[in-house]
């Protein structure tokens, strides 16, 4: 039986156009990780160096304090419970138990390490760092770290990996919108209470971003639930092999 050998590439830019056909999604997360790892990085150089806040962590914090009012005050006590026990946390767990209840065990695998591994990567984060939290103003002293924020950094975890569940849903727009504005809510309140600093949020998205990209490369979210419950037919070892005595036979 002759086989047909697939014509190389002659040029590497012939070979480049095709690789990035079939590996542009791929190249796209791997910049998504990298990236913010390396905005992370270069943060957390800095906080090594000075443990301090930064001089544009200063300025931006006077900056949100100076518009500070009872009416804001209560709204930022209260909106800031949403970025973990009274929001992430418990919506976490329903969508855990909804993955659960369909039997979508691939999203769920993603959906557990996303959330688990991210507060556990930023409870390491926070012990290597150790950094104080700011003292601006009066505020009820928390007992751990400041760096990086742990509420910036699941909120935004909660929020990208809902996002890249719900990537093919025709909804998904509205997760992106009302996820984002969460994200950016949950940042403030952290600001405006003066319980972290810019830098310490900035760094709880990057780190986040890139801790859901990675994950997602490793346990491929968006393979659709038909992939997921049935092996591929050609897996099938007994019919390929029936397949292929039938083929020799054929030929001979």
């Amino acid at each position: 039986m002759t086989r047909i050998n697939a014509a190389r590439p002659q040029f590497f830019a012939q070979f480049l156009q095709q690789w990035l056909s079939q590996n542009g999604l791929s190249l796209l997360l791997l910049c998504g990780i990298f990236f913010p790892l390396a905005i992370f990085a270069f943060l957390a150089m800095q906080i090594w160096r000075q443990e301090g806040g930064l001089a544009w962590d200063i300025a931006i914090l006077n900056t949100i304090h100076s518009s500070a009012r009872p009416s804001l005050d209560y709204l930022a006590q209260t909106l800031t419970n949403f970025g973990t026990d009274l929001g992430v946390f418990p919506a976490a767990l329903l969508i855990g138990l909804r993955l659960l209840s369909v039997r979508r065990w691939r999203s769920l695998t993603y959906w557990l390490l996303a959330l688990l591994g991210g507060g556990l990567l930023n409870y390491l984060a926070k012990l290597w760092l150790h950094r104080a939290r700011p003292s601006l103003w009066d505020y009820p002293l928390l007992a751990d770290f400041s760096f990086p924020s742990g509420h910036a950094m699941s909120s935004i975890v909660f929020v990208a990996a809902l996002i890249l569940l719900t990537l093919h849903k025709p909804w998904r727009h509205w997760v992106w919108l009302l996820g984002g504005l969460f994200v950016v809510a949950i940042g403030w309140t952290r600001l405006y209470l003066g319980v972290h600093y810019p830098s310490d949020i900035l760094a709880g998205w990057m780190l986040g971003i890139a801790w859901v990209l990675a994950v997602s490369l490793v346990v491929q979210p968006t393979q659709s639930i038909a992939q997921e419950a049935s092996p591929r037919p050609e897996a099938d070892l007994p019919d390929a092999i029936l397949e292929l005595i039938s083929e020799n036979v054929a030929d001979s």
